[in-house]
């Protein structure tokens, strides 16, 4: 069984590694390294990240100008930086890995942003911030890399305003899903298991919260790792220059599972919202 400290040191190595750097740096196009929602098979990947961030942020319209967001494992900030510039939001990034964070830094930098985002640096299961810090919580397929979820909505509901909003895309598992399709995905992310829809429901009924608002989008990680493989297969002598053979290798074989198991229908993945009351 992973421990929670074991899972957030394993994470960290992966996504400080050269390898995992340069290849979400490379296929994503440096901005967003999530699940994307896809019009057509063939759109692009960054396109497609960039409107689940959209959609997203369309359900957070109700905030003023000025309102605090926390992006929780953020990765290189893309999300962010829209938060920022289409919202005027200011938007606080929590993220464990380092490397991922110099590149949000420089980003915002260079985007004349710096005033609007702070980067910090930390995990998601220990929130370095005060009660009642922040109007919204958002993450992006960040969730499945903690060892203990319901403590991760528990550290949400400290920071969280009364009245805030919890809003999340994440892979998540269905109940009573076939464990030998899930099986190759678990160790992929060096876990023991994933979120379901009905687990994170149960720990926000146990923090007083509003059941969930869910927008099933599944078919939409399917596409989206089909993608990745693609653009992975299609380039990959010259992401070779970037990535070793063996951490390429494994991120196909890896892929081929997500997809598996996505059209086994043992997976769930969609935007879901949850409120804190008032």
């Amino acid at each position: 069984m992973s421990t929670a400290s074991d899972t957030v040191a394993k994470a960290q190595s992966y996504y400080d590694s050269d390898d995992a750097d340069n290849f979400y740096y490379q296929v994503w196009g440096g901005e967003d390294i999530h699940v994307g929602l896809y019009e057509h098979p063939e759109e692009s990947i960054f396109d497609a990240s960039r409107r689940t961030v959209k959609r997203m942020a369309s359900a957070l319209s109700g905030y003023p100008a000025g309102s605090h967001i926390l992006d929780l494992g953020a990765g290189y900030g893309g999300s962010a930086r829209y938060l920022a510039r289409e919202g005027a939001y200011h938007v606080t990034c929590l993220n464990l890995s380092s490397v991922q964070n110099k590149r949000n830094r420089r980003m915002n930098w260079e985007q004349g942003l710096l005033d609007h985002i702070d980067v910090v640096d930390g995990n998601f299961e220990e929130l370095p911030f005060t009660e009642q810090s922040f109007d919204v919580a958002w993450t992006q397929d960040a969730l499945l890399h903690s060892a203990n979820r319901q403590r991760v909505f528990e550290e949400v509901d400290r920071v969280l305003k009364p009245g805030g909003t919890f809003i999340l895309t994440d892979p998540m598992m269905r109940e009573g899903a076939p464990q030998d399709v899930l099986k190759p995905v678990f160790e992929r992310i060096h876990l023991d298991s994933m979120g379901t829809v009905e687990t994170y429901n149960g720990y926000a009924e146990q923090l007083g919260w509003k059941p969930a608002e869910i927008e099933e989008r599944t078919s939409d990680l399917v596409a989206h790792y089909s993608s990745v493989l693609r653009e992975l297969e299609s380039r990959q002598d010259e992401l070779l220059e970037h990535c070793s053979p063996d951490y390429m290798e494994r991120m196909k074989k890896g892929l081929r599972h997500w997809i598996k198991a996505g059209e086994n229908e043992a997976l769930f993945w969609g935007i879901i919202q949850f409120h804190k009351p008032a």
